[in-house]
């Protein structure tokens, strides 16, 4: 005759479960805020590694310049063609530049300049610092007198916090121009018109916010894929998880991060 199921046993169980579960969150909630503690110590501590530094910059921001302009272009033409036809059935096809110049410099430009940024910038360093983990290179730097902190995290995370904003600004000039050429062809509107439209429909605070939310959003990419790749193990499989895992995180921290900041920007507009 079969025996019931003890269920004090399986409760006992669960909870065991669960708290081993809760244990291993606060330990990484510990191991990242001590993380972003250090980088700020470390941000202050000589020596600082301009050379490492401006060759980063060239990593995230020169080399990203090719796909964030055909990016931008295509989201240009794309929001004016989705745009029109709303637009067409009130009679208000001459608000188009306005309503362009609003949606790019406030969302779209720094929202997806970040997206993009989080999949080819974040993935790489988080790759290339787990990599540097598991054939024990960061070891060695250390063994050799060598800051593998400052040189490695600081330098990655300056360049993605001072580049991305650079891209979300050169990202919005290029979707303007997409949506000109656009409004252009269909509607005869000029240059200067065009343009005219655009600066008076737009705020300082929508550049304001749009470029702290930049900021914002490069710390973040460089931090997470820092972090990531910074404390990756297991191997060559630990490499590919600690890739993959900075682009998932920070694209979910990005998101998060807009939502909030949507808040506080549409309370000081209340005001």
């Amino acid at each position: 005759m079969l025996s019931k199921p003890d269920k004090p046993d399986g409760t006992r169980e669960r909870k065991y479960v669960l708290t081993r579960r809760l244990d291993r969150l606060f330990l990484e909630l510990h191991r990242v805020f001590a993380f972003n503690i250090r980088f700020f110590k470390e941000l202050v501590v000589p020596p600082f590694e301009f050379k490492e530094f401006i060759k980063q910059c060239f990593e995230a921001g020169v080399k990203s310049l090719p796909l964030i302009s055909l990016t931008g272009f295509i989201i240009g033409i794309v929001f004016t063609n989705q745009s029109r036809p709303s637009l067409a059935e009130f009679g208000a096809t001459s608000w188009l530049p306005a309503l362009i110049s609003i949606a790019i410099v406030r969302a779209l430009a720094p929202l997806v300049t970040a997206l993009i940024a989080a999949g080819r910038v974040g993935s790489s360093i988080g790759a290339e610092l787990g990599s540097m983990r598991v054939t024990e290179q960061i070891d060695a730097m250390e063994v050799s007198a060598t800051n593998p902190f400052n040189f490695l995290v600081v330098t990655r995370v300056l360049a993605t916090t001072l580049m991305i904003p650079t891209l979300a600004m050169y990202t919005t000039l290029i979707a303007l121009l997409g949506g000109y050429v656009n409004v252009s062809q269909m509607e005869q509107t000029s240059f200067a018109t065009y343009f005219s439209q655009v600066f008076g429909a737009i705020t300082f605070l929508d550049v304001f916010s749009a470029i702290i939310k930049s900021f914002v959003f490069g710390f973040t990419i460089g931090m997470v894929g820092c972090y990531k790749g910074y404390h990756s193990s297991k191997g060559t499989e630990g490499v590919g998880k600690a890739a993959n895992s900075s682009v998932v995180t920070a694209m979910f921290l990005i998101f998060i991060e807009e939502l909030i900041a949507l808040q506080i920007i549409n309370a000081i507009r209340a005001t």
